[in-house]
């Protein structure tokens, strides 16, 4: 991959969503992509694919979701990082800490078709997001204190995986958020105060089909799920 593909597909990317901003919509934040070890190697960069997210695609915790259609619906639990305060370029694993006010569980929606090969494609496509649901965000785990918490994903109520190790296939919580503030400032934007961050999947993805429901529980924080239709 060159960096000017990079760059153009993150610059389309971000006038798709200046565009849903000015029709609008109300922008919650950002997301990490494809930033398990594998896709880095075979994407060649040096960190985690950006997209962005707005409430248009926001949905309830508990949602009932049309997947009829979609090539490969996947379902993705991830970290959400909160920010209390802006993000300024260059403000390194310390200041980002320090911007991070909370974290909470989140569930990705996601269509994965066609099968990633292009990175300019991907970030045009805002990485195959199709939606979000966001749990209660704890305070108490400011600065992104993972420390006790393990994941579990159930479908149906039948448990597909359970890990502790939360931040081994996507990277770390700090470094996700730091590196996507770091591209923004790249393109002439900011990482703000209220901004969301979900930092990528702590399990492979979920494979989806109609007529299920996907649950995830940051144990001891809140469980969130949605269901497909």
């Amino acid at each position: 991959m060159s960096q000017s593909e990079m760059t153009s597909g993150v610059t389309d990317q971000l006038e798709l969503r200046s565009d849903l901003i000015s029709q609008g919509y109300r922008p919650i934040g950002w997301k990490a992509g494809f930033g398990a070890p594998v896709w880095r190697e075979r994407f060649r960069i040096d960190g985690p694919l950006i997209g962005f997210m707005t409430d248009a695609t926001l949905l309830d915790d508990g949602a009932e979701v049309d997947v009829f259609g979609w090539p490969r619906p996947v379902a993705e639990p991830e970290i959400a990082a909160y920010l209390g305060s802006d993000l300024p370029p260059g403000s390194g694993h310390d200041g980002t800490r320090a911007a991070i006010s909370a974290i909470g569980p989140a569930i990705e929606l996601a269509d994965i078709d066609p099968p990633p090969e292009n990175v300019h494609e991907v970030l045009v496509g805002n990485i195959f997001h199709r939606g979000v649901v966001l749990g209660p965000s704890d305070s108490g785990r400011a600065g992104a204190d993972l420390t006790g918490l393990e994941a579990r994903v159930r479908l149906d109520g039948r448990e597909q995986a359970r890990t502790n190790r939360l931040e081994d296939l996507a990277g770390g919580v700090i470094d996700v958020v730091s590196h996507l503030a770091d591209v923004l400032a790249d393109h002439g934007e900011l990482m703000r105060a209220g901004d969301v961050v979900i930092c990528g999947s702590v399990v492979p993805p979920i494979d989806l089909f109609p007529g299920v429901t996907v649950e995830f529980e940051l144990n001891p924080m809140a469980t969130i799920s949605l269901r497909t239709a």
